[in-house]
């Protein structure tokens, strides 16, 4: 799943792709697979949006109409058929502040702003950076996710007698660990027998059709929560709309919008690395914005992909927008309709099949990578998986990028050098032939590397095999010019671009030799159109 680096993202938002069956072909058996495989979603998504609910500290019932809201609408236009989105930990646990000291109608109306931030980066195209996100850091983002899925599921071995205050002991831990063991066998093993029912829905079928048999006291869904409810009303959150409500709600939304997009672009690539599709940033941005506005105005507490989820639906053969759509629609039956159904669900089978999540998630082929790639990327790795355990994924990435963009720059920083000849078509002059890019790390190494007081009279610097980068590599060829000229000696550049020879010519002290000077921009305009640093 993660075997390759991001893809190219898509430059534009496409229209929404309404046509559901895509590429896979509308057949009685494609129908039957994203049906069942919507359901299994579905029955994985109710104790997830109940525990999420209550970290943010609100009723379950919130947490359920985000999760169908949110999964509803990104099915339908979102920018990769085949994720699932709803309710999650990372949005949780900035909400839970904010919901303590300013109450629940704050957190719907910092839900309408946060959609609309992002709808805003959806149309700015901002999704695209998402490719300046290094592999390393994926890794670190998925083995981190994968150990913070696991350690979500402990929870559900609390003892509900206890109110959730205890865990499990003797005969009780006995059995919710061997039916957690007895569907994680049957998810095993279920496709060597057939492949008509997806094998996470077998799992919590036969396991609940067991302890509903036998009658076996273990933790069910009901003892989280009631998870009855009707249907979500159309509530315009009650706040002032003043500047007062702005200061308080935006610093969150802002936060929120940030994690929710990371999260979820982050998912794409995932999901597009399993399902071998590309593109659909932007548009994934705007479908999310628009989800959270929608449930803002709803009664939801919001949310973004949900990476364990998406597992599950693509595992299942979950592949175009009906399982989305499904999983959305199962979700709210449950809510309205089948409750009492659904409340007689065993934990152990729902925490047995995300266990399996985990399993399938976890980048087990990091331990061999890290083994193989330089000290810096493995760091990387390791690091990015402690803090998204430790802190959250947001904060991870960001750490991550930083390391890996300071890294970069520092070998980067190391590699300029010269090597030094005689000109054969200047007779006397001295060659300096730059090697290595010029930029504001380099900076320092690139003056080191000329002897002003023995130079001869006519100096030469060829950046035929170097690239000027930013302004502090402009900054550092003028002030080398000025030393050859306060020394009284010339200085000649060659192969500089045009925008070099415009910004060093006003300083009045260069003689340029541009006769075979190449053509190609300088510094941000240049990274920008090519996305490379070097080369011709």
């Amino acid at each position: 799943m993660t075997r390759g680096v991001f893809g190219l993202l898509a430059k534009q938002i496409s229209p929404p792709n309404l046509s559901i069956m895509q590429d896979e072909g509308f057949t009685v058996s494609r129908i039957r697979t994203e049906l069942l495989s919507g359901l299994t979603v579905a029955l994985a998504l109710v104790p997830e949006a109940v525990a999420f609910a209550f970290v943010a500290g609100v009723h379950p019932l919130v947490g359920l109409y985000a999760a169908f809201l949110v999964g509803l609408v990104t099915a339908l236009i979102g920018g990769r058929p085949g994720m699932i989105s709803g309710a999650t930990g990372a949005l949780a646990v900035v909400m839970v502040a904010l919901v303590a000291e300013h109450g629940v109608e704050y957190l719907f109306a910092t839900v309408v702003l946060m959609g609309i931030l992002q709808i805003i980066a959806g149309a700015m195209h901002w999704g695209k950076f998402i490719r300046l996100v290094p592999h390393p850091v994926m890794l670190g983002f998925v083995n981190g996710l994968a150990i913070v899925i696991f350690l979500a599921q402990l929870t559900q071995f609390k003892d509900p007698a206890s109110g959730g205050a205890e865990y499990l002991a003797g005969g009780q831990l006995v059995l919710m660990l061997g039916l957690v063991a007895l569907t994680m066998v049957i998810i095993w093993g279920m496709p060597k027998i057939t492949s008509v029912i997806p094998a996470p829905l077998a799992g919590i079928g036969i396991v609940a059709i067991l302890v509903i048999a036998l009658g076996l006291d273990v933790p069910r869904v009901g003892d989280m929560a009631s998870i009855e409810g009707g249907l979500p009303g159309f509530h315009v959150p009650l706040v002032p709309f003043n500047l007062d409500t702005l200061q308080i709600i935006l610093p969150y939304a802002v936060i929120l919008a940030a994690i929710g997009l990371i999260e979820s672009l982050l998912t794409l690539n995932l999901v597009g690395e399993i399902t071998n599709k590309r593109g659909g940033a932007s548009q994934e941005c705007i479908a999310q914005g628009a989800s959270n506005v929608i449930t803002g105005f709803f009664g939801g507490m919001g949310g973004c992909a949900m990476i364990g989820q998406s597992m599950i639906n693509v595992k299942s053969g979950g592949r175009t927008r009906i399982a989305g759509i499904a999983a959305a629609l199962f979700l709210l039956l449950f809510i309205v309709a089948a409750s009492p159904l659904i409340e007689q669900i065993p934990l152990a089978a729902l925490v047995g099949v995300m266990f399996m999540v985990v399993i399938g998630t976890f980048a087990w082929n990091s331990f061999k990578v890290m083994t193989k790639v330089p000290f810096t990327d493995a760091f990387v790795i390791v690091l990015v998986t402690v803090v998204t355990v430790a802190t959250d994924l947001a904060i991870a990435v960001v750490v991550g990028v930083i390391v890996s963009a300071l890294a970069y720059a520092w070998n980067n920083a190391r590699r300029i050098t010269a090597h030094t000849r005689d000109s054969e078509s200047d007779k006397g002059a001295k060659v300096y032939e730059i090697d290595g890019p010029l930029f504001f790390g380099s900076t320092e190494g690139f003056g080191e590397l000329f002897d002003i007081a023995n130079d001869p009279e006519h100096v030469i610097v060829d950046f035929a095999r170097s690239r000027v980068v930013d302004q502090s590599a402009l900054q550092a060829i003028e002030a080398l010019a000025a030393k050859y000229e306060a020394a009284d000696k010339k200085l000649v550049l060659r192969h500089l671009s045009r925008d070099c020879h415009q910004l060093l010519t006003k300083a009045g002290h260069l003689m340029i030799d541009s006769d075979d000077d190449p053509e190609y921009a300088v510094a941000v305009d240049y990274s920008v159109r090519t996305g490379v640093l070097g080369g011709h």
